[in-house]
């Protein structure tokens, strides 16, 4: 189903939007006047897309008046007729001719950053197809007389529109953990995890400027779509601003992820392929978004301690030195990372990199971070293999030796499940995108 899952659901929204399209040629265009104001909203929401935190590609305000189109009722006290189709109808036409000027405005402009069509899409698909799912929840009910033989006047009717509206967000939610999942090959669960926490940002602010847009509409007008639409905007620019930091911060880290390799330190890309090896484990065992990126800066910066040094360890590999020298370079390094402004996480990941995984009684340290863990076995892997790689041993036979090697401290050093990990990502004979010129987590 993996594979499978983004063709199922571009498919579900080309035939929604088809026969959405087909109905209102045969039928005409209820309240055109209506339509098109929220056509246009749509259309110029996604001219002001933009990645989020967390990479999401997202039009906050396309989303808010699809929504809010989807769960219109009555228009200045008279009652509306557009029904769920024409909201499909509507939706898809607003995002397409919204594109469409988005593409002709940046004609001819230099790119300032990597080309991201399967995100767009993805995003536009959800938009449709979430619309679609608040529409049918919304209009077949209002069109019917239903919402009028129910009790729902005044604040009943906002309450009956949020609960709607929650839904439709979780539906949003769901899909995108689908596109991600079938994208990433990341757990479903962790991969739907983010996308509800990711609900406590920008979601909740299209949630609720979609519904707010929907009464106000009803109440005053359609000069309150732009109007109301404000605010958002006012929350999608600080939340490109954090994006932006966010962004400064990663450049800033790998710079200092670098300072070993000039110095000579370490081997060239050793923090690049450790960070590499480090998310792909992280991944595994089912890491969330915030947790990776967490770790990734962790992996880059985890030989930072080595510049105290007075000479360097030979080829930097710290695994093969005694337990209490890379416990005293791990702690250096944390201090020196505290002062850069990065997150408490990543300096306390750091420290306690080469922190035995058992007290002395013998039991397992259940304090020790599961990043810190992860970074301890991706660290040795890197060390042992370019060892390994230097004396002349195939790859495949250096491999099987360095895993061989790890597994001899399995539950002293390093971490048993991590190892396993290891194992599942590529770390054995069979090789694989372990330690490689990967990206960021």
């Amino acid at each position: 189903m993996t594979g499978t899952a983004p063709a199922v659901l571009y498919g579900a929204a080309a035939g929604l939007l088809g026969a959405a399209l087909l109905h209102t040629l045969l039928h005409g265009l209820a309240e055109p006047t209506v339509a098109l104001a929220f056509a246009g909203l749509v259309a110029a929401g996604e001219c002001v897309r933009g990645v989020l935190p967390g990479d999401r590609e997202q039009a906050p305000v396309a989303a808010a008046a699809g929504l809010a189109y989807a769960l219109l009722g009555p228009l200045r006290g008279l009652p509306t007729s557009h029904g769920a189709l024409q909201v499909v109808a509507v939706v898809g036409l607003g995002t397409l001719a919204g594109a469409l000027l988005r593409r002709t405005l940046r004609a001819g402009r230099p790119r300032s950053g990597p080309r991201v069509p399967p995100a767009r899409a993805d995003a536009a698909v959800r938009r449709l197809l979430t619309a679609s799912f608040a529409a049918v929840l919304f209009q077949p009910l209002y069109t019917s007389g239903t919402i009028d033989r129910l009790p729902l006047t005044g604040p009943r009717y906002g309450t009956f529109l949020i609960v709607l509206a929650a839904l439709a967000a979780l539906c949003d939610a769901a899909l995108a953990a689908v596109l991600q999942h079938a994208r990433t090959g990341g757990r479903f669960g962790t991969v739907l995890e983010d996308e509800l926490r990711s609900l406590a940002g920008i979601g909740t602010a299209i949630v609720a400027t979609g519904m707010l847009l929907s009464l106000l509409a009803g109440e005053v007008g359609l000069w309150a779509l732009p109007l109301f639409c404000t605010p958002l905007l006012l929350a999608r620019a600080a939340f490109r601003r954090a994006a932006a930091a966010r962004a400064t911060t990663g450049q800033t880290i790998e710079a200092l992820a670098r300072a070993t390799e000039v110095a000579g330190y370490t081997t060239p890309g050793h923090a690049r392929r450790v960070a590499d090896t480090a998310c792909a484990l992280g991944r595994e065992l089912g890491l969330g978004s915030r947790d990776l990126a967490l770790l990734e800066y962790a992996a880059l910066m985890h030989d930072i301690g080595q510049l105290s040094l007075v000479e360097p360890v030979p080829g930097g590999a710290t695994a093969l030195l005694p337990t209490e020298e890379q416990q005293r370079i791990a702690r250096l390094g944390s201090e020196v990372i505290r002062r850069t402004g990065v997150p408490r996480q990543v300096w306390q990941q750091v420290a306690r990199l080469a922190d035995p995984g058992r007290l002395p009684d013998g039991r397992p340290d259940r304090s020790l971070p599961v990043a810190a863990r992860i970074i301890r076995v991706a660290n040795a892997h890197d060390d042992l293999l370019t060892a390994a790689r230097g004396a002349g041993v195939p790859e495949a036979a250096g491999r099987l030796e360095v895993l061989e090697r790890l597994r001899l401290e399995r539950g002293r050093a390093y971490d048993p499940v991590v190892l396993d990990a290891l194992v599942r990502v590529g770390g054995g004979a069979g090789g694989g995108p372990v330690g490689g010129a990967g990206g960021p987590c």
